[in-house]
């Protein structure tokens, strides 16, 4: 950080500033979004038609904005994990949606802020990670967009927030930047309220600096106008363009999307084993299609329109489709979003698999060809013929996460072995149950998995 003085004051990236302005104060309410509300900009058209709008800085301005420019927008994911999960769809759909209207998606990898971690929607402080682990995993979800967004030609730019966070010297962040935050305002964000009452500790209290010196940074560097994200994130966004006011007397916006839930109330993205990932490794391209292809009837339209870059007709007619017809949509989603991620190939797989556990008229048929997709693990044919018992067995599965969770699926009778129920715990499972050189095992209807007798 440079910190050289002269007549007037010299910003942290070496420019002379202009005298300070004393920006208009603004609350941390924005404009809510609504289904009534009529746009002209191309972006915000889709955006509305398709559900992601929630709350924005100024709307009126941004969409005069975006009606009459290519505009550079940007949202931050910081790799706190080795892959991006399904929360992070809805802000890499709409920078996909953007970039496709004309603008400039801006994918800031968070490769310093992740070494603080930010609180929002946390009720306890993030677990510190090691220098090198962040790295590789920003590495790693960086690969991950690619699928959205095209990065040729710079249509789109990815940039990491080390690249200008990881060396400032502190006092000089203070005396240029902290000075232009209110304590008592920080406070009044909700999610700060909230962790208040859990506890809070003085460097997480401090992230919303860093995101606010992230949006300053690239408005300076690569004119980003928009910051992007979810509605937890407003008070980080609208920090941010007010630090740009202060400093460059200019206007940046704030734009945030709903916190997407399932039609019973639950989160989006959970299942039985955690978050489900993009990355194969962790969530197989097989289970990420079935958690898709077994939503709830009242959620297929609403996430056609999320998670697929299907058109609005074609949604609409999908989401009127009733009774067994619905699975046609369920598919459709599940096929789409699977091949968006995972490529065309894996989704084949992935569908084939499915209807083949499933039979071709939607029962519980056992296998029928098609069925490499579903996963699996190997068990010597020796193990198999001395036995091995049904809570051990499905404790060794990702169709249970631990012990307990076997022993639950088994008493709720929810465990099946080539299509038949398991009562009993201590139960062996051998030779006799091997079909074709494998056994099948089912948890609940829907979830399967595949135990190769080798």
């Amino acid at each position: 950080m440079s910190g050289k003085e002269s007549n007037g004051k010299t910003s942290m990236n070496g420019k002379q500033k202009t005298p300070e302005k004393q920006p208009l104060e603004r609350s941390g309410e924005g404009t809510r979004v609504t289904p009534d509300m009529d746009f002209s900009s191309r972006a915000l058209k889709v955006l509305a038609e398709r559900g992601f709008l929630r709350q924005c800085s100024d709307i009126e301005a941004l969409d005069r904005l975006l009606s009459e420019q290519s505009v550079s927008l940007y949202c931050g994911f910081d790799p706190t994990g080795p892959s991006l999960h399904v929360g992070h769809l809805i802000p890499l759909f709409a920078m996909a949606h953007m970039q496709r209207a004309g603008h400039r998606p801006i994918a800031l990898v968070g490769g310093g802020t992740a070494r603080i971690g930010d609180p929002s929607g946390k009720t306890e402080m993030r677990k510190m990670q090691s220098v090198e682990t962040i790295t590789a995993n920003a590495e790693r979800i960086g690969e991950q967009m690619t699928r959205f967004l095209n990065f040729s030609a710079d249509q789109a730019v990815m940039r990491n927030n080390a690249d200008w966070l990881a060396d400032l010297n502190y006092i000089d962040f203070l005396r240029d930047i902290g000075r232009h935050f209110s304590v008592n305002r920080m406070l009044s964000f909700e999610t700060y309220k909230m962790r208040l009452e859990t506890g809070l500790s003085f460097i997480e209290f401090n992230y919303q600096l860093l995101q606010s010196y992230d949006f300053l940074v690239l408005f300076q560097r690569e004119g980003a106008r928009l910051q992007i994200g979810g509605d937890d994130q407003w008070g980080n966004i609208v920090a941010g363009a007010d630090l740009i006011r202060r400093i460059e007397g200019g206007e940046a916006y704030g734009l945030t999307f709903p916190l997407v839930t399932r039609s019973d109330g639950k989160k989006m993205g959970k299942t039985e084993k955690g978050a489900l990932y993009l990355d194969p490794e962790i969530t197989s391209p097989y289970e990420f299609f079935q958690y898709w292809r077994n939503v709830a009837d009242a959620d297929v339209e609403k996430f056609l329109f999320l998670y697929t870059f299907l058109p609005a007709e074609e949604v609409r007619r999908l989401g009127a489709l009733e009774g067994s017809a619905i699975n046609t949509a369920k598919e459709t989603l599940a096929f789409e979003l699977t091949r968006i991620i995972h490529g065309d190939e894996e989704a084949g797989k992935a569908l084939k698999s499915a209807r083949s556990a499933f039979g071709a008229g939607g029962g519980t048929g056992g296998p029928a060809g098609g069925m490499d997709a579903i996963p699996s693990l190997e068990i010597s044919e020796t193990e198999i013929a001395e036995g091995i018992g049904a809570l051990d067995l499905f404790a060794r599965t990702s169709l249970c996460s631990s012990r307990a969770e076997a022993r639950r699926l088994i008493d709720q009778g929810g465990a099946r072995v080539n299509d038949r129920k398991i009562t009993d715990q201590s139960e062996l499972i051998d030779s006799n149950e091997v079909q074709e050189g494998e056994i099948l095992l089912r948890a609940g209807k829907k979830r399967y998995f595949r135990i190769l007798v080798i």
